[in-house]
């Protein structure tokens, strides 16, 4: 009986010694999963060091100032070149535009017209040829100066905006 005690015994501190290794082992496992954190968390802290200090690096190089008054400075150059743009368009397209065609029609007709009333009109006595020629020089000035006074406000117009450009 004596022999089955001391087997007894040693299985018993057996079992304690498996159930010691168990716990060391998990508490080894703890440790080395604590250290795996702490190693991650020294190089998150390293590449964060990192880029602070290229951070500084790329501040310094781009100052921001001048960069933002850079930008203020090519957005108005980019607004007068849209109004210069504008302003070629508009002249291109109104020296080709279609009213030019119309206008040298018209003026050819009235060519014409006037040739035919050149005719008639040498047949007609004195007194009607010369109130006729009188009335057509004045409708031949008015319409001279309504082209004049068209073309001196788009000049004016385009002026005010150039100027609001500058500014």
């Amino acid at each position: 009986m004596t022999s089955a005690k001391i087997l007894a015994k040693e299985l018993v501190r057996s079992r304690r010694a498996v159930n010691r290794l168990y716990e060391n082992k998990a508490q080894i496992s703890s440790v080395s999963m604590r250290l795996g954190e702490i190693i991650g968390t020294k190089r998150t802290t390293d590449c964060l060091s990192k880029s602070v200090e290229v951070m500084k690096i790329v501040n310094n190089l781009m100052k921001a100032p001048e960069l933002a008054l850079t930008m203020q400075q090519f957005g108005k150059e980019m607004l007068k070149v849209e109004v210069m743009e504008e302003m070629v368009n508009e002249t291109v397209g109104s020296a080709l535009d279609s009213e030019d065609i119309e206008d040298e029609i018209e003026e050819e007709v009235d060519k014409v017209l006037a040739a035919l009333g050149a005719e008639t009109a040498s047949r007609l006595p004195d007194a009607q040829r010369i109130k006729q020629h009188s009335m057509s020089r004045v409708s031949g000035q008015q319409t001279i100066d309504e082209g004049i006074n068209g073309d001196q406000e788009d000049i004016e117009e385009k002026r005010t905006r150039l100027a609001k450009v500058r500014t």
